[in-house]
């Protein structure tokens, strides 16, 4: 049986089995704990019986007008429970907390050759809006993809309208600090 619960301070020293993970971007404690103090109602653990951290996502609101939304900062499975439902799950209740918010759609980058991740969110309704290049940095440069997911806000689903073409980091944090 999992528990969904709000993410503690504490959490912070339990969580190393999911973030051990290549492909889970890991944060200073500084980062989580401003998440956790401005975003506390989108930070959530799925949690086993003995108390193990299963899994946990952490997400905020950003924008303005038709582009409020709910953003997806993280999500991670630790490999031990996956394909258990857990990441949908945590995504479900993401989107549920982004409809209270009164959300337009919700929103998360991954990497492109994520190919598990991308079928997973493909199958939960979210599009690839757009590809943003050498999003992320490191051992290697590597694009996104930035996918959404219209809320029942968006009763004409403008916001899934996919871009036509590749944004650079650039061009997607100038678009973020006109929107915010």
């Amino acid at each position: 049986m999992t528990t969904l619960r709000p993410f503690t301070c504490d959490d912070m020293f339990k969580f190393n089995n999911v973030n051990f993970d290549p492909l889970t971007e890991t944060y200073g404690l500084t980062f989580y704990t401003q998440y956790l103090a401005r975003w506390p109602e989108y930070f959530q653990v799925a949690e086993s019986p003995s108390g193990e951290i299963m899994g946990y996502i952490m997400g905020k609101t950003e924008g303005l007008r038709e582009n409020w939304h709910g953003h997806v900062t993280c999500l991670t499975v630790s490999p031990d429970y996956r394909r258990l439902g857990l990441a949908a799950l945590l995504m479900n209740f993401l989107e549920d907390v982004s409809e209270k918010k009164r959300a337009y759609f919700v929103d998360l980058f991954v990497r492109v050759s994520n190919k598990v991740a991308i079928n997973m969110y493909t199958n939960l309704g979210y599009i690839i809006y757009r590809t943003v290049l050498e999003y992320y940095s490191g051992d290697r440069d590597e694009d996104a993809y930035d996918m959404r997911k219209a809320l029942s806000r968006d009763v004409e689903k403008k916001s899934v309208i996919p871009f036509t073409h590749p944004i650079t980091l650039a061009e997607l944090r100038k678009l973020t600090n006109f929107a915010n």
